[in-house]
């Protein structure tokens, strides 16, 4: 799991930096408005999402990134009714009317999350039936069984590296490494591009200075997989998008392997480390596990209860003006989705403590026509990481007190930013799968013999052939014969 980078600068991936320090941010901005940017609002953005809740009720309007104004939806059927309301609430950013009137510059941080792309998140209608089609058949062809075999492979070899030692750090060493490498070959990505694909996702999804050509390098990456499966074909995502018979272009193949690589693992990145979380602080909820009066799959509901994926999702944009929550929507108002404050609503939750093992009926993977293609994937690499992990590891506990963790949260999503953890020191066997590639790498290529000498032609008479039409040589050509 530590393969060197090519020598190719061009093709490697830039190391992170530290992220500098911000400055402070006035939690109030003009209007009187609450923003969700600063180091308050992120420091505890569950209390904020609850006070906009006394303030405003279900639909509240808040400032982001450059004092934008925004609705912030934080009543669970408010966030079901924007959902599933397309011709309402578009996923067309470039309805915006910020955009409209060219007040949002280039450089500023909501441009990853709302400029729009050529892929079905961003799509509707038609359209959207049509790239979102492709990407749900692709998602589909793969199994359970194929998954947990890509999982079990790499949870065992990142297990190995610390079975010795006794102690793991589960976020950097486990949580943000198996998503990634697993996804790379979902997509059909060759073995190496995993562990360089890992270090540049980390440093693009944290937002060093060296992102841009970190998400250079991941284009690069997928432009390559792309060449290689257009000739060499396989069971693989990119192979059945370039198939499919909503005939993509290639950008919109490029655009959607893009954002199930860094969407999917930095979502399912978050659902292994808040569910190990879970598991090693939560007495109740280990012991309801290893008893068995629940499954693994049951608890990670629980999980998307309590701490989704993504804390909220932009956007939805209206296509007139409307009403929702008790306010007054505009043509073109940017929505946000509240998908961890719906989680919370008193409403359909007025017990926080009460246990919800095997709900679905939580927000963290959305509704409606752009409810999440990814999320069974997601939820199997999950499944199975944390399964195959435990079962390596079977008293693994943490290491320290659980006041003592810490979370960084930015506008859309918290991040569980450490997991120490401790187990007796142990042996690890290698993976089957590992041991029987190794074996086919390591076995010589067979000798050809030389082919024996034919014994000189004798000479016979000359009979003539009989004239062959250009289709008997075009089926000869085409038979190899």
């Amino acid at each position: 799991m530590t393969t060197p980078y090519h020598d190719d600068p061009a093709l490697t991936p830039p190391p992170g930096c530290p992220a500098h320090g911000r400055p402070a941010v006035d939690p109030i901005g003009p209007g009187g408005l609450r923003r969700l940017y600063g180091p308050d609002a992120e420091t505890d953005p569950a209390s904020l999402y609850e006070k906009l809740r006394a303030e405003y009720g279900d639909v509240a309007p808040v400032l982001l990134h450059g004092d934008h104004r925004a609705w912030l939806i934080l009543g669970h059927a408010a966030n079901i009714t924007a959902m599933r309301t397309p011709s309402l609430f578009s996923r067309d950013s470039r309805r915006w009317t910020a955009f409209r009137t060219n007040e949002v510059p280039v450089d500023s941080p909501l441009m990853p999350v709302v400029a729009w792309q050529p892929i079905c998140v961003f799509a509707d209608g038609e359209e959207h039936r049509r790239l979102r089609d492709a990407l749900l058949d692709g998602l589909n062809g793969f199994d359970r069984r194929g998954i947990r075999r890509h999982v079990r492979r790499y949870t065992t070899e990142l297990v190995q590296e610390v079975c010795r030692t006794g102690r793991a750090e589960l976020i950097t060493q486990f949580a943000e490494h198996l998503p990634m490498l697993v996804l790379a070959r979902l997509i059909g990505m060759p073995v190496d591009d995993g562990p360089r694909l890992v270090n540049a996702a980390r440093d693009l999804m944290k937002g060093t200075e060296t992102a841009v050509a970190s998400n250079e390098y991941v284009v690069a990456a997928l432009r390559r997989t792309i060449a290689l499966k257009r000739t060499d074909p396989g069971d693989d995502l990119t192979s059945r998008l370039l198939a499919h018979p909503a005939e993509l272009t290639e950008n919109e193949v490029l655009e959607h392997l893009r954002v199930v690589l860094l969407a999917a693992n930095e979502t399912t990145i978050n659902l292994i480390a808040d569910s190990l979380k879970m598991v090693l602080t939560d007495p109740r909820f280990r012991a309801h596990l290893s008893g068995g009066q629940m499954t693994l799959g049951e608890a990670l509901d629980q999980v998307l209860w309590d701490s989704p994926p993504m804390s909220l999702v932009a956007g939805r944009w209206a296509t007139a003006d409307t009403e929702l929550g008790g306010q007054q929507i505009r043509e073109g108002d940017l929505l946000l989705l509240g998908l961890a404050a719906g989680n919370v609503d008193p409403v359909v939750r007025p017990d926080l403590a009460a246990p919800l093992y095997g709900n679905r009926s939580h927000l963290s993977f959305g509704a409606g026509p752009h409810e999440c293609p990814g999320q069974d994937v997601g939820r199997h690499v999950a499944e199975a990481g944390i399964d195959i992990l435990l079962t390596l590891l079977p008293d693994l506990r943490l290491a320290g007190r659980e006041e003592d963790l810490v979370w960084t949260s930015a506008w859309i999503s918290r991040h569980l930013t450490a997991l120490p953890a401790e187990f007796t020191p142990c042996e690890v066997e290698d993976d089957p799968d590992t041991v029987a590639e190794a074996a086919v790498r390591s076995t010589p290529a067979p000798v050809e013999e030389p082919a024996p000498v034919e014994p000189e032609p004798q000479p016979v008479a000359f009979v003539p052939a009989p004239r062959r039409s250009w289709w008997d040589a075009l089926t000869d050509f085409l038979r190899g014969r």
